[in-house]
């Protein structure tokens, strides 16, 4: 199977991936709630609670259970894969840039939550009592199976503050 050039078609390149991991023992076909594993807090900046159900056998997404307490957001991140939201308990707002501007919406149970590649963005919990609960989907797998997996976390800094710190870097 060609990687590359005019020999590359996308249906090699897919039917090759279902040969990477199979499922199994190891990788089965249904994994329940409680079989997730929670990404122990500080190994990420992102201050919410992440729990991935990484024993499913997929080898281009990711699937995460996401928990924002109550008042409380995710960090300012952006990353080079796209992800979904979507809402399975809880309300809130997201703020995502959008065309070097800043755009604001609400998301309540049910809602489907889209952010683009590399743009900046933050998820509130709008509720001082509930938490907000994620099944958050994104294709950071396939973009590693390229070598293009990428994400910067600027923790709880505003849009501003995360431009200044990492564009900068980005400069330089």
């Amino acid at each position: 199977m060609a990687s590359s050039g005019p020999d590359f078609t996308m249906t090699d390149f897919l039917a090759g991936l279902t040969h990477t991991v199979r499922p199994g023992d190891q990788r089965p076909l249904v994994v329940q709630d409680d079989e997730l594993s929670t990404i122990p807090a500080g190994s990420v900046p992102n201050p919410t609670t992440l729990r991935i159900a990484g024993k499913l056998p997929t080898a281009t997404f990711e699937l995460f259970r996401q928990t924002i307490p109550a008042g409380e957001s995710s960090d300012m991140q952006r990353h080079y894969h796209e992800t979904v939201h979507y809402v399975i308990a809880g309300d809130g707002h997201s703020e995502i840039e959008v065309d070097g501007g800043t755009e604001t919406v609400g998301w309540s149970t049910g809602s489907f939550v889209y952010t683009p590649p590399w743009a900046w963005h933050r998820h509130y919990n709008d509720s001082p009592e509930l938490p907000v609960e994620f099944l958050t989907i994104e294709n950071s797998r396939l973009l590693g199976l390229f070598g293009l997996a990428r994400r910067e976390s600027a923790g709880l800094a505003t849009f501003a503050e995360a431009r200044a710190r990492f564009d900068h870097q980005e400069e330089t």
